[in-house]
């Protein structure tokens, strides 16, 4: 009889609720991802070098000319002058860079600290590792970790703490306050490595600033900080992202990502290292963009029975719906809604190892085009 790896692990709810939502016919605001195209000379720039021949393996680190784009973002947003050769490394999108920076540092009963609720792949990577999640729940309503229980919990096991911010699924973001604390607590525990998730580093709103763990010159000594095209530029399904790290750490991710995968798709790299040279004022530009599509849905969303405080950032709104059916967990909400209304969701439980008692949130995803969100906001006004 064979032993499953991951006896806990099965279909992600994801995959179960898009399913779904294809099954049923309803407007899907589950999954993250938008219903419009990425920018059209971003696109073109993908048949250009298809047509031109640069079909075979980009290098294991990812192609020369992506790299020092995002050497160069890094020191105009950030402030932090890398070298792209040893610090940057293009990866098959930001999970696989995760995968792989958890496999490279994470051993045989070494501890990762995971934030609840968190994204689905941190607690699988730990545990093929050979690690021991140890999982913290952020404290609601406002999803800010708890620094005096993270104190209580860092040892000489800890290996690695995990971080995600703007944060899937909250929107919370953390503030450069926060990445002081984080660092003061780190600091007696040399051996503590940081994976900071930075995928909506680009969404985030109402005049608030990124704090970055590139900003800050103790926490980048032992982070590897992650991100995604994929997310930037409108282009989920390309899984292109890169990590960030000091060289001694970039070289020991490369090590596992050369046997994982060992190189991204050529062509896209190449297209998005042109549109980051010809079109900085992208990333300028898309805060803006984002908060348009989520003011838009909240001020839908504020006519009907759910209740709820505007996301900081990411491209996901929570709602409760405690004013609805009280009497369902959220799972079965978010099936009700799909099968009943014609919306599709994420319930916030799946995020949990411990969901919290009570718990009556839900997930929208508005990354989506003003039509979309118009008839899923018609839907759920008229419950």
């Amino acid at each position: 009889m064979m032993q499953s790896k991951l006896p806990a692990v099965g279909t992600t709810i994801f995959t179960t609720m898009s399913q779904l939502a294809a099954d049923t016919g309803a407007i899907n605001l589950s999954q993250g991802f938008p219903d419009f195209d990425g920018p059209a000379a971003l696109l073109s720039a993908v048949e250009r070098h298809v047509q031109a021949g640069h079909n075979q393996y980009a290098p294991m680190t990812g192609l020369p000319a992506l790299r020092e784009q995002v050497a160069d973002k890094v020191r105009r947003f950030y402030g932090r002058t890398l070298s792209a050769d040893l610090e940057v490394t293009i990866t098959p999108g930001a999970t696989q860079a995760i995968f792989c920076a958890i496999q490279a540092l994470v051993g045989r009963g070494d501890e990762v600290v995971i934030f609840d609720p968190c994204y689905d792949s941190y607690e699988p990577s730990v545990l093929l590792a050979g690690g021991t999640p140890v999982h913290l729940p952020l404290s609601q309503p406002e999803f800010a970790i708890d620094f005096d229980r993270l104190a209580a919990t860092l040892s000489a096991r800890t290996r690695m703490v995990i971080i995600n911010s703007p944060h899937n699924p909250s929107g919370a973001s953390l503030t450069r306050a926060d990445l002081h604390r984080l660092a003061e607590l780190l600091r007696p525990w040399p051996q503590i490595q940081l994976l900071s998730d930075e995928v909506y580093e680009h969404l985030i709103y109402d005049g608030r600033e990124h704090a970055s763990v590139l900003r800050h010159d103790e926490l980048y000594a032992r982070a590897l900080v992650v991100s995604s095209f994929g997310k930037t530029y409108h282009v989920t399904g390309w899984k292109t992202g890169y990590v960030v790290a000091p060289p001694a750490l970039s070289a020991e991710l490369r090590k596992v990502h050369q046997y994982v995968s060992f190189a991204g798709v050529t062509p896209l790299q190449w297209a998005l290292a042109d549109y980051m040279a010809a079109e900085p004022a992208h990333l300028n530009e898309l805060p803006a963009f984002y908060q348009a599509k989520r003011d838009f849905f909240c001020q839908g969303l504020a006519k009907s029975r759910f209740s709820f405080t505007p996301a900081a950032g990411t491209y996901f709104q929570l709602a409760d719906y405690s004013a609805i059916r009280p009497d369902l967990d959220d799972v079965q909400m978010a099936q009700w809604l799909t099968r009943e209304h014609g919306v599709a969701c994420i319930p916030i439980s799946v995020f949990y190892q411990r969901p919290p008692a009570g718990l009556r949130l839900v997930r929208f995803c508005f990354a989506k085009r003003e039509q979309t969100l118009d008839l899923a906001l018609e839907r759920l006004c008229r419950i």
